[in-house]
């Protein structure tokens, strides 16, 4: 046996043979009712309504197959009823399934056709009690009722499968942006990655660096560094599980860094040997994104000045009020020695930063400028929409 059914050879779902199995009962019985109208009157020959009663049975029979073949059989129907008159019920019956099935302009075609055997029939079996324009009105008025019926099941079957192609691409549009919003997430993740490692691990390398290239360091000198590197990385290991908690945590709940954050910073730095003048002078409320993005400029700032310009002062200014905008400005001027954090070139990613930094800037309307001072030192600032 063949495990590939076609179309055809499937079998039909309950529903629809429960349909068919109705809209048959409903033929047959208009035919029964025609014909005990008929028996009433006996207006025409006897062997005419015994080959009446075969056509219209064979015409209900042949309803089972009206969903494979909807036009032929409304088609057939139709050209029968042009003279028998008990097939009009599985007629009618036809003329739904092609109003339900196939495009108004092809059920339009069939439904003229039968409103012209309408007129045939009136014409070739006149009823010598009615007016033929009376038959011909109530034909008329059947067939545009049931094809009027099936174009409408039609069109509401067409809304609804259009309701679910919308829901579906809706769903898919959501799952495209909570894929945006994942990537958006990740990258706003490597940055913090970044500044808040950059800073701790610079730290680390800083202090490492002074006890490799001062060998005769004394035993108060070395316990004192190795108390600040493990306290470096202790807080580098804190701030990387805050860091990557974000992945665990709902949006908004992982604590973010405010300008609060920035004196803590500097004492951090001040330990490590760098000269920080820090001045805040904000008025007013302001927005988080601006003091966020703000304190993450005094960071990195902070973080490549201890990588290229050890030893260097540096001074930071963050300032501003509603209105008029933050600005984010760090200078330092050249090192007085040249100290790498650890022997062969700079630390991998360096060059990045500035890169992620302005970016960062970027997402909030801000901008960022940095470069070479006539000092010989560097300059960063970054200035950034504060709205009233």
């Amino acid at each position: 046996m063949n495990g590939s059914a076609t179309v055809a050879e499937r079998p039909r779902p309950l529903r629809d043979r429960l349909v068919d199995t109705v809209l048959i009962l409903f033929a047959a019985g208009f035919g029964l009712v025609l014909a005990r109208m008929r028996l009433d009157t006996m207006t025409v020959p006897r062997w005419l309504f015994d080959l009446d009663q075969v056509i219209g049975a064979l015409g209900c029979a042949a309803l089972w197959w009206r969903r494979r073949r909807p036009v032929e059989l409304a088609v057939t129907m139709v050209a029968l009823s042009a003279f028998f008159e008990l097939v009009a019920g599985p007629m009618l019956v036809a003329l739904f399934t092609v109003a339900v099935h196939r495009p108004p302009r092809t059920s339009a075609t069939v439904f003229l056709l039968s409103l012209v055997t309408a007129v045939v029939y009136v014409l070739a079996r006149p009823e010598p009690d009615l007016p033929g324009s009376v038959v011909a009105l109530l034909a008329f008025s059947l067939q545009g009722a049931v094809v009027g019926w099936g174009l409408f099941i039609r069109h509401r079957r067409q809304l609804v499968l259009s309701l679910r192609d919308r829901a579906a691409r809706a769903e898919t549009e959501a799952l495209l942006r909570a894929e945006q919003a994942q990537l958006l997430a990740r990258e706003a993740l490597a940055r913090d990655m970044h500044d808040v490692l950059g800073h701790r691990l610079s730290l680390l390398s800083v202090h490492a660096g002074a006890l490799e290239f001062n060998p005769g360091a004394t035993a108060e000198d070395i316990a004192r560094a190795a108390k600040v590197i493990r306290e470096s990385a202790h807080l580098a290991l804190q701030d990387l599980r805050e860091v990557v908690g974000v992945l665990r945590a709902p949006v908004g709940e992982m604590p973010q860094p405010t300008l609060a954050g920035l004196g803590r910073l500097a004492e951090e730095s001040e330990r490590a040997g760098m000269r920080v003048d820090l001045r805040v002078e904000v008025a007013g409320d302001l927005p988080e994104s601006a003091g966020r993005t703000a304190y993450r400029v005094v960071q990195e700032a902070l973080t490549n000045a201890r990588k290229h310009a050890p030893g260097a002062e540096v001074r930071a200014r963050v300032s501003g009020a509603a209105g008029e905008g933050l600005t984010a400005e760090v200078r330092n001027g050249p090192g007085p020695r040249a100290v790498t954090s650890a022997p062969g070139g700079p630390p991998p990613g360096a060059g990045r930063g500035l890169a992620g930094l302005e970016e960062r800037v970027s997402l909030v309307g801000g901008a960022l400028e940095y470069g070479p001072t006539e000092e010989g030192g560097w300059q960063v600032s970054a200035h950034l929409p504060w709205p009233r």
